[in-house]
């Protein structure tokens, strides 16, 4: 028995074969932990359509679609929707997992079309935005949810990064925020109502265990999570219900043409 990844805190993620997730891999954290974790704090039913943001190679789609019978629409920039599909149709979920290529920053869907919005350690790459939420939300029901989890802070680095991080981190972890970040930066929108927004407890001790499974060579990744010892790093997730009684606009793609000759200079004639 292979009992890599095998967690008693994650007993549905548990019952997938390591093998399959670790050919399944897109970023850097669990897929199958972040979603079963999120999946506690959502009331997901079958035949929900879920939107999976930012799905990478829809390891999170397929959990969702097998685990709780929701249809998924598996969207993603940079991985191949094709290979999605195989992935998708091997898995035995063909029937209700649809990959799509797309941008977070440019959604073809319906407006009103989801019943819930998910992202698995994605959202802090493009979710930070201050406008993004009110473009993302239009998608989602009025009265569905929007949740996120992934890697994150326990508390925010206000001052000079800490010593024990230097040798790890880079200008892009500044994205990496805190659930107490999340839930001020959702709410202050008033589009959603917070459900939750907390940390995983010894998410940086699962975030290490990953590590030393997928990248076992990152010894800058996982020496950080050592000496760190939960201060600042770990698993945030953050989940909102969108209110029915704030009206959301549909964003501006383009301004007509009106063009019109007019004098240039005070002393033209």
């Amino acid at each position: 028995m292979d009992d890599r990844l095998n967690s008693p805190r994650f007993p549905r993620s548990s019952a997938y074969h390591p093998e399959w997730l670790l050919a399944g891999v897109s970023g850097g954290a669990n897929p199958l932990w972040m979603t079963e974790w999120l999946c506690e704090a959502l009331d997901l039913r079958a035949g929900m359509r879920v939107l999976d943001l930012g799905c990478g190679r829809a390891v999170s789609s397929i959990f969702l679609r097998r685990e709780f019978g929701v249809q998924v629409w598996a969207a993603d920039l940079w991985f191949s929707p094709s290979e999605n599909l195989r992935r998708v149709q091997d898995a035995g979920v063909g029937d209700g997992v649809f990959p799509i290529r797309c941008d977070a920053r440019a959604l073809p869907f319906a407006a009103d079309f989801f019943d819930a919005i998910v992202s698995i350690d994605s959202f802090v790459y493009y979710g930070t935005d201050d406008l993004y939420l009110g473009s993302l939300a239009r998608f989602v029901k009025p009265g569905g949810l929007v949740a996120i989890a992934g890697a994150g802070l326990v508390r925010e680095i206000d001052g000079p990064l800490p010593d024990h991080l230097r040798g790890w981190w880079t200008p892009d972890l500044w994205c990496l925020h805190s659930a107490a970040w999340w839930r001020r930066h959702w709410e202050r929108t008033g589009i959603l109502d917070i459900q939750s927004a907390d940390t995983l407890p010894d998410g940086w001790q699962l975030w290490r265990d990953w590590h030393e499974v997928v990248a076992p060579e990152n010894a800058a990744e996982i020496g950080a999570l050592e000496e760190d010892r939960g201060r600042y790093l770990g698993y945030v997730r953050a989940v909102g219900r969108r209110r029915a009684d704030v009206p959301l606009e549909e964003p501006i793609v383009s301004i007509p043409a009106n063009y019109e000759r007019r004098p240039f200079l005070r002393d033209s004639g």
